[in-house]
Protein backbone atom coordinates (compact mmCIF):
# COMPACT_ATOMS: atom_id res chain seq x y z
CA UNK A 1 0.00 0.00 0.00
CA UNK A 2 1.14 3.33 -0.71
CA UNK A 3 0.62 6.18 1.63
CA UNK A 4 0.36 10.43 0.64
CA UNK A 5 0.34 13.08 3.58
CA UNK A 6 -1.17 16.58 2.38
CA UNK A 7 -2.55 19.49 4.43
CA UNK A 8 -6.13 18.68 3.13
CA UNK A 9 -7.65 15.64 1.51
CA UNK A 10 -10.88 16.10 -0.77
CA UNK A 11 -13.38 13.49 -1.85
CA UNK A 12 -15.21 14.39 -4.59
CA UNK A 13 -13.59 16.27 -7.94
CA UNK A 14 -17.21 18.04 -8.76
CA UNK A 15 -16.99 22.07 -8.87
CA UNK A 16 -17.45 21.77 -5.28
CA UNK A 17 -14.16 19.56 -4.50
CA UNK A 18 -12.39 21.16 -7.44
CA UNK A 19 -13.24 24.69 -5.95
CA UNK A 20 -12.33 23.64 -2.22
CA UNK A 21 -8.61 22.37 -3.17
CA UNK A 22 -7.96 25.59 -5.42
CA UNK A 23 -8.56 27.46 -1.84
CA UNK A 24 -6.49 25.67 0.25
CA UNK A 25 -3.69 25.29 -2.31
CA UNK A 26 -4.23 29.07 -2.75
CA UNK A 27 -4.39 29.63 0.74
CA UNK A 28 -0.53 27.61 1.02
CA UNK A 29 -1.88 23.95 2.00
CA UNK A 30 -1.33 21.48 0.01
CA UNK A 31 -4.46 18.91 -1.47
CA UNK A 32 -5.23 16.26 -2.71
CA UNK A 33 -8.62 15.46 -4.45
CA UNK A 34 -9.95 11.57 -5.04
CA UNK A 35 -12.53 11.23 -7.89
CA UNK A 36 -14.13 7.58 -9.23
CA UNK A 37 -15.89 9.44 -12.29
CA UNK A 38 -14.78 12.24 -14.45
CA UNK A 39 -13.15 14.64 -12.92
CA UNK A 40 -15.66 18.07 -13.19
CA UNK A 41 -18.39 16.01 -12.12
CA UNK A 42 -22.07 16.01 -12.37
CA UNK A 43 -22.46 19.60 -13.33
CA UNK A 44 -20.06 19.61 -16.36
CA UNK A 45 -21.27 16.20 -17.74
CA UNK A 46 -24.40 15.72 -16.97
CA UNK A 47 -26.51 18.67 -15.34
CA UNK A 48 -25.93 22.31 -15.53
CA UNK A 49 -23.93 22.14 -18.56
CA UNK A 50 -25.08 19.30 -21.32
CA UNK A 51 -28.87 20.33 -20.03
CA UNK A 52 -28.45 24.25 -20.59
CA UNK A 53 -27.11 23.57 -24.21
CA UNK A 54 -29.64 21.39 -24.97
CA UNK A 55 -32.27 24.16 -23.90
CA UNK A 56 -30.35 27.43 -25.62
CA UNK A 57 -30.71 26.66 -29.35
CA UNK A 58 -34.61 26.00 -28.93
CA UNK A 59 -34.69 29.27 -26.41
CA UNK A 60 -32.71 30.97 -29.68
CA UNK A 61 -35.28 30.52 -32.46
CA UNK A 62 -38.23 31.23 -30.33
CA UNK A 63 -36.65 34.59 -29.56
CA UNK A 64 -36.00 35.01 -32.96
CA UNK A 65 -40.08 34.15 -33.70
CA UNK A 66 -40.93 36.71 -32.03
CA UNK A 67 -38.94 39.91 -33.12
CA UNK A 68 -40.49 40.99 -36.54
CA UNK A 69 -37.55 41.25 -38.75
CA UNK A 70 -35.85 38.34 -37.38
CA UNK A 71 -39.14 36.10 -37.89
CA UNK A 72 -39.07 36.62 -41.69
CA UNK A 73 -35.15 35.22 -41.40
CA UNK A 74 -36.29 32.07 -39.78
CA UNK A 75 -36.68 29.35 -42.50
CA UNK A 76 -36.35 26.24 -40.80
CA UNK A 77 -36.75 24.21 -37.04
CA UNK A 78 -34.28 23.17 -35.10
CA UNK A 79 -31.38 20.51 -36.74
CA UNK A 80 -31.86 18.24 -33.67
CA UNK A 81 -28.53 16.81 -34.48
CA UNK A 82 -26.49 19.86 -34.43
CA UNK A 83 -28.33 20.37 -30.93
CA UNK A 84 -26.94 17.26 -29.66
CA UNK A 85 -23.52 17.65 -31.37
CA UNK A 86 -23.77 21.38 -29.38
CA UNK A 87 -24.11 19.61 -26.23
CA UNK A 88 -21.47 17.08 -26.46
CA UNK A 89 -18.88 19.75 -27.17
CA UNK A 90 -20.32 20.81 -23.67
CA UNK A 91 -20.09 17.78 -22.21
CA UNK A 92 -16.57 17.77 -23.66
CA UNK A 93 -17.55 14.78 -25.00
CA UNK A 94 -17.60 13.11 -21.66
CA UNK A 95 -13.56 12.47 -21.31
CA UNK A 96 -12.17 14.78 -18.24
CA UNK A 97 -8.50 15.74 -19.71
CA UNK A 98 -9.08 19.26 -19.60
CA UNK A 99 -10.21 19.73 -16.15
CA UNK A 100 -7.50 17.15 -15.30
CA UNK A 101 -4.38 19.61 -16.86
CA UNK A 102 -6.03 22.23 -14.72
CA UNK A 103 -5.68 20.42 -11.64
CA UNK A 104 -2.39 20.16 -12.49
CA UNK A 105 -1.67 23.24 -13.63
CA UNK A 106 -2.68 24.11 -9.42
CA UNK A 107 -1.01 22.02 -8.02
CA UNK A 108 -3.52 19.84 -7.12
CA UNK A 109 -2.98 16.10 -6.42
CA UNK A 110 -5.64 13.72 -8.08
CA UNK A 111 -6.20 10.31 -7.17
CA UNK A 112 -8.52 8.15 -9.02
CA UNK A 113 -10.60 5.88 -7.22
CA UNK A 114 -12.90 4.96 -4.74
CA UNK A 115 -12.19 7.14 -1.53
CA UNK A 116 -13.51 5.40 1.97
CA UNK A 117 -12.54 7.50 5.46
CA UNK A 118 -10.89 4.77 7.06
CA UNK A 119 -10.10 6.58 10.60
CA UNK A 120 -9.56 10.41 11.68
CA UNK A 121 -7.86 11.91 8.65
CA UNK A 122 -7.17 8.81 7.06
CA UNK A 123 -8.66 8.33 3.66
CA UNK A 124 -8.04 4.92 1.60
CA UNK A 125 -8.28 4.99 -2.20
CA UNK A 126 -9.57 2.10 -4.04
CA UNK A 127 -8.33 2.26 -7.35
CA UNK A 128 -9.43 0.34 -10.38
CA UNK A 129 -7.13 -2.10 -10.58
CA UNK A 130 -7.61 -2.79 -7.09
CA UNK A 131 -4.96 -1.30 -5.51
CA UNK A 132 -5.00 0.50 -2.67
CA UNK A 133 -3.61 4.25 -1.83
CA UNK A 134 -3.63 5.95 1.46
CA UNK A 135 -4.34 9.35 1.95
CA UNK A 136 -3.16 11.24 5.31
CA UNK A 137 -4.84 14.67 5.94
CA UNK A 138 -3.07 16.71 8.60
CA UNK A 139 -5.99 19.04 8.76
CA UNK A 140 -9.16 18.12 7.20
CA UNK A 141 -10.89 16.05 5.20
CA UNK A 142 -13.62 16.98 3.03
CA UNK A 143 -16.72 15.15 1.67
CA UNK A 144 -17.68 16.78 -1.66
CA UNK A 145 -19.08 13.31 -3.10
CA UNK A 146 -22.31 15.55 -4.54
CA UNK A 147 -25.52 13.54 -4.89
CA UNK A 148 -27.31 11.14 -7.22
CA UNK A 149 -30.72 10.99 -8.52
CA UNK A 150 -33.44 9.62 -6.26
CA UNK A 151 -35.35 6.48 -7.79
CA UNK A 152 -38.75 6.46 -5.41
CA UNK A 153 -40.31 2.99 -4.13
CA UNK A 154 -42.76 2.36 -7.68
CA UNK A 155 -43.90 -1.01 -8.47
CA UNK A 156 -41.38 -2.29 -11.50
CA UNK A 157 -39.67 1.18 -12.10
CA UNK A 158 -36.18 -0.31 -11.72
CA UNK A 159 -36.54 -3.17 -14.18
CA UNK A 160 -38.35 -0.57 -16.65
CA UNK A 161 -34.48 1.20 -17.10
CA UNK A 162 -36.08 4.64 -16.86
CA UNK A 163 -33.85 7.54 -17.30
CA UNK A 164 -32.40 9.62 -14.19
CA UNK A 165 -31.39 13.36 -15.41
CA UNK A 166 -27.84 11.53 -16.13
CA UNK A 167 -29.28 9.73 -19.03
CA UNK A 168 -31.71 13.01 -19.79
CA UNK A 169 -28.68 14.67 -20.47
CA UNK A 170 -26.37 12.24 -22.40
CA UNK A 171 -29.14 11.03 -24.44
CA UNK A 172 -28.15 10.82 -28.54
CA UNK A 173 -31.56 11.19 -29.44
CA UNK A 174 -35.21 11.78 -29.04
CA UNK A 175 -37.64 9.44 -27.68
CA UNK A 176 -40.36 9.86 -29.73
CA UNK A 177 -42.75 9.67 -26.31
CA UNK A 178 -41.37 10.76 -23.18
CA UNK A 179 -43.02 10.60 -20.05
CA UNK A 180 -41.67 12.37 -17.22
CA UNK A 181 -42.05 11.40 -13.91
CA UNK A 182 -41.87 14.42 -11.58
CA UNK A 183 -42.62 18.24 -11.63
CA UNK A 184 -39.60 20.02 -10.30
CA UNK A 185 -36.81 21.90 -12.18
CA UNK A 186 -35.20 18.69 -13.78
CA UNK A 187 -38.69 17.98 -14.91
CA UNK A 188 -39.77 21.38 -15.96
CA UNK A 189 -36.31 21.60 -18.05
CA UNK A 190 -36.57 18.40 -19.68
CA UNK A 191 -40.40 18.70 -20.66
CA UNK A 192 -39.01 21.84 -22.24
CA UNK A 193 -36.47 20.67 -24.10
CA UNK A 194 -37.42 17.64 -25.47
CA UNK A 195 -40.71 19.20 -26.83
CA UNK A 196 -39.05 21.55 -28.63
CA UNK A 197 -36.75 18.61 -29.66
CA UNK A 198 -39.75 16.81 -31.20
CA UNK A 199 -40.88 14.46 -28.27
CA UNK A 200 -44.40 13.75 -27.44
CA UNK A 201 -44.27 15.13 -23.39
CA UNK A 202 -46.25 13.80 -21.05
CA UNK A 203 -45.21 14.74 -17.35
CA UNK A 204 -46.98 13.36 -13.99
CA UNK A 205 -46.60 16.18 -11.87
CA UNK A 206 -48.10 14.61 -8.66
CA UNK A 207 -47.18 18.05 -6.41
CA UNK A 208 -47.59 20.32 -9.48
CA UNK A 209 -45.53 22.22 -11.64
CA UNK A 210 -42.46 24.18 -10.08
CA UNK A 211 -44.03 23.90 -6.70
CA UNK A 212 -41.17 25.81 -4.82
CA UNK A 213 -41.62 28.97 -6.56
CA UNK A 214 -44.07 31.95 -6.47
CA UNK A 215 -47.37 30.61 -8.07
CA UNK A 216 -47.40 32.74 -10.72
CA UNK A 217 -44.17 31.67 -12.15
CA UNK A 218 -45.15 28.04 -11.84
CA UNK A 219 -48.31 28.84 -13.89
CA UNK A 220 -46.64 30.63 -16.79
CA UNK A 221 -44.25 27.65 -17.07
CA UNK A 222 -47.07 25.47 -16.95
CA UNK A 223 -49.40 27.21 -19.55
CA UNK A 224 -46.22 27.53 -22.03
CA UNK A 225 -45.51 23.66 -21.50
CA UNK A 226 -49.27 23.26 -22.55
CA UNK A 227 -48.95 25.29 -25.30
CA UNK A 228 -45.76 23.53 -26.30
CA UNK A 229 -47.67 20.17 -26.87
CA UNK A 230 -46.68 18.63 -23.24
CA UNK A 231 -49.58 17.03 -21.53
CA UNK A 232 -49.09 18.61 -17.83
CA UNK A 233 -51.06 15.85 -15.58
CA UNK A 234 -50.95 17.94 -12.50
CA UNK A 235 -51.88 15.34 -8.95
CA UNK A 236 -50.97 12.41 -11.39
CA UNK A 237 -49.12 10.21 -9.57
CA UNK A 238 -46.95 6.50 -11.27
CA UNK A 239 -47.31 3.50 -8.88
CA UNK A 240 -46.59 1.42 -11.46
CA UNK A 241 -44.21 1.06 -14.48
CA UNK A 242 -43.60 -2.15 -16.89
CA UNK A 243 -41.48 -1.98 -20.17
CA UNK A 244 -42.38 -4.91 -22.43
CA UNK A 245 -40.27 -7.39 -24.94
CA UNK A 246 -41.16 -4.23 -27.38
CA UNK A 247 -39.67 -1.55 -25.36
CA UNK A 248 -42.44 0.29 -24.92
CA UNK A 249 -43.01 1.71 -21.43
CA UNK A 250 -46.53 1.26 -19.42
CA UNK A 251 -47.54 3.34 -16.56
CA UNK A 252 -50.35 3.24 -14.21
CA UNK A 253 -51.36 6.47 -12.25
CA UNK A 254 -53.31 5.95 -8.63
CA UNK A 255 -56.48 6.59 -10.50
CA UNK A 256 -56.20 3.50 -12.93
CA UNK A 257 -55.06 5.95 -15.82
CA UNK A 258 -52.56 4.41 -18.85
CA UNK A 259 -50.06 6.06 -20.62
CA UNK A 260 -47.42 4.31 -22.91
CA UNK A 261 -44.34 6.29 -23.55
CA UNK A 262 -40.82 4.83 -25.45
CA UNK A 263 -38.48 6.28 -22.08
CA UNK A 264 -39.20 7.29 -18.73
CA UNK A 265 -37.53 10.10 -16.66
CA UNK A 266 -37.52 9.87 -13.01
CA UNK A 267 -37.02 13.19 -11.69
CA UNK A 268 -38.57 13.30 -8.19
CA UNK A 269 -35.48 13.99 -6.08
CA UNK A 270 -31.55 13.50 -4.74
CA UNK A 271 -30.48 11.14 -2.48
CA UNK A 272 -26.61 11.88 -1.20
CA UNK A 273 -23.77 10.29 -2.18
CA UNK A 274 -22.29 9.12 1.34
CA UNK A 275 -23.57 5.21 1.30
CA UNK A 276 -19.60 3.77 0.39
CA UNK A 277 -17.68 6.52 1.92
CA UNK A 278 -16.70 4.99 5.02
CA UNK A 279 -18.71 7.01 7.34
CA UNK A 280 -19.69 3.96 9.59
CA UNK A 281 -15.89 3.86 10.93
CA UNK A 282 -15.95 7.20 12.25
CA UNK A 283 -19.28 7.13 13.89
CA UNK A 284 -21.39 8.33 11.24
CA UNK A 285 -24.44 6.87 9.20
CA UNK A 286 -24.15 5.80 5.61
CA UNK A 287 -26.07 7.02 2.66
CA UNK A 288 -27.19 9.88 4.91
CA UNK A 289 -27.27 14.06 4.58
CA UNK A 290 -24.29 15.28 6.36
CA UNK A 291 -25.38 17.99 8.68
CA UNK A 292 -22.52 21.03 8.97
CA UNK A 293 -22.64 23.96 11.03
CA UNK A 294 -22.64 27.57 9.21
CA UNK A 295 -18.49 26.72 8.87
CA UNK A 296 -18.99 23.74 6.96
CA UNK A 297 -17.96 21.45 9.53
CA UNK A 298 -19.85 18.36 10.36
CA UNK A 299 -21.71 17.84 12.84
CA UNK A 300 -20.22 15.09 15.51
CA UNK A 301 -17.76 14.33 12.63
CA UNK A 302 -14.85 15.72 14.42
CA UNK A 303 -12.95 19.04 14.38
CA UNK A 304 -11.58 17.66 11.11
CA UNK A 305 -14.11 16.84 8.28
CA UNK A 306 -16.39 18.66 6.59
CA UNK A 307 -19.18 18.35 3.56
CA UNK A 308 -19.67 21.05 1.45
CA UNK A 309 -22.13 20.88 -2.32
CA UNK A 310 -25.29 18.71 -2.36
CA UNK A 311 -24.16 16.27 0.16
CA UNK A 312 -24.71 18.64 3.08
CA UNK A 313 -28.50 19.50 1.79
CA UNK A 314 -28.45 23.14 2.36
CA UNK A 315 -28.81 23.90 -0.93
CA UNK A 316 -28.62 21.84 -3.90
CA UNK A 317 -27.18 23.93 -6.64
CA UNK A 318 -23.73 24.29 -8.50
CA UNK A 319 -23.34 27.79 -7.63
CA UNK A 320 -24.04 27.38 -3.43
CA UNK A 321 -21.76 24.15 -3.80
CA UNK A 322 -19.06 26.64 -5.26
CA UNK A 323 -19.97 29.61 -2.62
CA UNK A 324 -19.15 26.55 0.20
CA UNK A 325 -16.31 25.28 -1.26
CA UNK A 326 -14.62 28.78 -1.09
CA UNK A 327 -15.56 29.35 2.36
CA UNK A 328 -14.82 26.05 3.89
CA UNK A 329 -11.07 26.55 2.07
CA UNK A 330 -10.81 29.42 3.87
CA UNK A 331 -11.80 28.14 6.86
CA UNK A 332 -9.63 25.26 7.15
CA UNK A 333 -6.57 27.72 5.85
CA UNK A 334 -7.72 30.30 8.71
CA UNK A 335 -7.57 27.02 11.37
CA UNK A 336 -4.25 25.85 10.02
CA UNK A 337 -2.63 28.76 10.32
CA UNK A 338 -4.34 29.35 14.21
CA UNK A 339 -6.23 32.52 12.66
CA UNK A 340 -9.52 34.05 14.01
CA UNK A 341 -12.02 32.40 11.91
CA UNK A 342 -14.72 34.89 10.96
CA UNK A 343 -18.76 33.26 10.98
CA UNK A 344 -20.74 35.29 11.97
CA UNK A 345 -23.41 36.80 10.05
CA UNK A 346 -22.14 37.65 6.90
CA UNK A 347 -18.49 36.29 8.22
CA UNK A 348 -16.36 35.32 5.70
CA UNK A 349 -15.75 31.90 6.34
CA UNK A 350 -19.84 31.42 7.26
CA UNK A 351 -22.17 29.63 4.30
CA UNK A 352 -24.89 32.31 5.35
CA UNK A 353 -26.42 33.11 2.02
CA UNK A 354 -27.28 29.42 2.05
CA UNK A 355 -30.15 30.44 4.42
CA UNK A 356 -30.88 33.87 3.29
CA UNK A 357 -30.20 34.85 -0.51
CA UNK A 358 -29.74 31.88 -2.32
CA UNK A 359 -30.41 32.89 -6.32
CA UNK A 360 -31.40 30.47 -8.74
CA UNK A 361 -32.71 29.88 -12.33
CA UNK A 362 -35.36 27.90 -13.82
CA UNK A 363 -34.39 27.69 -17.86
CA UNK A 364 -37.68 26.73 -18.74
CA UNK A 365 -39.85 29.04 -21.46
CA UNK A 366 -40.43 31.27 -19.97
CA UNK A 367 -37.31 31.53 -17.53
CA UNK A 368 -37.52 31.78 -13.81
CA UNK A 369 -34.76 33.52 -12.01
CA UNK A 370 -35.63 34.05 -8.09
CA UNK A 371 -33.46 35.18 -4.84
CA UNK A 372 -34.27 34.83 -1.35
CA UNK A 373 -37.63 34.18 0.09
CA UNK A 374 -40.59 33.30 -2.15
CA UNK A 375 -43.52 35.27 0.00
CA UNK A 376 -45.23 32.02 1.44
CA UNK A 377 -41.80 31.12 2.90
CA UNK A 378 -41.20 34.62 4.36
CA UNK A 379 -44.36 34.45 6.09
CA UNK A 380 -43.23 31.22 7.06
CA UNK A 381 -40.58 32.71 8.97
CA UNK A 382 -42.44 34.56 10.64
CA UNK A 383 -41.72 38.55 8.77
CA UNK A 384 -44.13 41.14 8.37
CA UNK A 385 -43.90 41.42 4.32
CA UNK A 386 -45.42 43.27 1.40
CA UNK A 387 -45.54 42.02 -1.81
CA UNK A 388 -45.30 44.11 -4.51
CA UNK A 389 -46.06 42.89 -8.25
CA UNK A 390 -45.52 44.39 -11.41
CA UNK A 391 -45.93 43.17 -15.53
CA UNK A 392 -42.80 43.22 -17.06
CA UNK A 393 -44.17 42.99 -19.99
CA UNK A 394 -45.33 46.72 -19.67
CA UNK A 395 -41.82 47.70 -19.00
CA UNK A 396 -40.65 49.46 -22.15
CA UNK A 397 -37.23 47.29 -22.04
CA UNK A 398 -39.09 44.11 -22.19
CA UNK A 399 -41.71 45.37 -25.78
CA UNK A 400 -38.46 45.94 -27.09
CA UNK A 401 -37.06 43.07 -26.48
CA UNK A 402 -39.77 40.83 -28.36
CA UNK A 403 -43.42 41.34 -29.74
CA UNK A 404 -46.43 39.98 -27.15
CA UNK A 405 -43.37 39.68 -24.27
CA UNK A 406 -45.31 37.94 -20.99
CA UNK A 407 -43.68 38.18 -17.85
CA UNK A 408 -44.22 39.27 -14.02
CA UNK A 409 -41.60 40.28 -11.22
CA UNK A 410 -42.24 40.44 -7.81
CA UNK A 411 -40.17 41.95 -4.71
CA UNK A 412 -40.46 40.61 -1.30
CA UNK A 413 -40.34 43.23 1.39
CA UNK A 414 -39.52 43.10 4.93
CA UNK A 415 -41.63 45.88 6.30
CA UNK A 416 -40.02 46.29 9.73
CA UNK A 417 -36.60 46.76 8.17
CA UNK A 418 -37.35 47.89 4.95
CA UNK A 419 -35.36 45.93 2.94
CA UNK A 420 -35.66 43.44 0.11
CA UNK A 421 -35.74 39.80 1.59
CA UNK A 422 -37.10 38.12 -2.01
CA UNK A 423 -37.11 38.88 -5.54
CA UNK A 424 -38.50 36.84 -8.49
CA UNK A 425 -38.73 37.16 -12.07
CA UNK A 426 -40.46 35.30 -14.94
CA UNK A 427 -40.38 35.99 -18.54
CA UNK A 428 -38.09 35.54 -21.30
CA UNK A 429 -34.31 36.14 -20.95
CA UNK A 430 -34.47 37.20 -17.39
CA UNK A 431 -31.53 34.72 -15.83
CA UNK A 432 -29.17 37.66 -16.24
CA UNK A 433 -31.18 40.41 -14.60
CA UNK A 434 -30.94 38.41 -11.02
CA UNK A 435 -27.80 39.54 -9.49
CA UNK A 436 -28.61 42.65 -9.20
CA UNK A 437 -31.45 41.69 -6.72
CA UNK A 438 -29.01 39.03 -5.19
CA UNK A 439 -26.27 41.97 -4.42
CA UNK A 440 -29.66 44.11 -3.00
CA UNK A 441 -30.73 41.19 -0.42
CA UNK A 442 -27.24 39.94 0.49
CA UNK A 443 -26.18 44.05 1.08
CA UNK A 444 -29.24 44.75 2.84
CA UNK A 445 -29.66 47.80 0.98
CA UNK A 446 -32.54 49.93 2.86
CA UNK A 447 -35.57 50.84 -0.31
CA UNK A 448 -34.66 54.02 0.26
CA UNK A 449 -31.14 53.65 -1.26
CA UNK A 450 -32.15 51.42 -4.09
CA UNK A 451 -34.07 54.63 -5.28
CA UNK A 452 -30.69 55.98 -6.06
CA UNK A 453 -30.18 52.79 -8.29
CA UNK A 454 -31.33 54.33 -11.69
CA UNK A 455 -31.75 51.81 -14.46
CA UNK A 456 -30.85 52.50 -17.86
CA UNK A 457 -33.51 53.20 -20.04
CA UNK A 458 -35.13 51.12 -22.07
CA UNK A 459 -34.04 48.04 -20.72
CA UNK A 460 -35.74 45.15 -18.35
CA UNK A 461 -33.84 46.75 -15.63
CA UNK A 462 -36.79 49.59 -15.55
CA UNK A 463 -38.90 46.98 -13.67
CA UNK A 464 -36.78 48.10 -10.22
CA UNK A 465 -38.30 51.52 -10.98
CA UNK A 466 -41.68 50.66 -11.61
CA UNK A 467 -41.39 47.92 -8.64
CA UNK A 468 -40.15 50.82 -6.43
CA UNK A 469 -43.35 53.33 -7.78
CA UNK A 470 -45.66 51.00 -6.53
CA UNK A 471 -44.04 50.03 -3.15
CA UNK A 472 -44.18 53.79 -2.36
CA UNK A 473 -42.12 56.20 -0.70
Amino acid sequence: MTTNEYDVVVIGAGPVGENVADRVVRGGLTAAIVERELVGGECSYWACMPTKALLRSASALRAARQVPGAREAVTGDLDVAAVFGRRDSFASHWKDDGQVAWLESAGIALHRGQGRIRSPRVVDVTGVDGGTTRLTARHAVVVATGSSALLPDITGLRKAAPWSSREAASAGSAPRRLAIIGGGVVAAEMATAFAALGSSVTVLARDGVLPSVEPFASELVKESLQEAGVAVRVGAEAVSVHRDDSGTVQLTTANGDRLEADEVLVAVGRTPNTRDIGLENIGLVPGGWLAVDDTLRVVGGGEWLYAAGDVNRRVLLTHQGKYQARAVGDVIVARAKGEEVQDGRWGRHAATADERAVPQVVFTDPEIASVGLTAAAAEAAGLRIRVVDYDLGAVAGASLHADGYKGHARMVVDEDRKVLVGFTLAGPDVAELIHAATVAIVGEVPLDRLWHAVPPYPTMNEVWLRLLETYGR
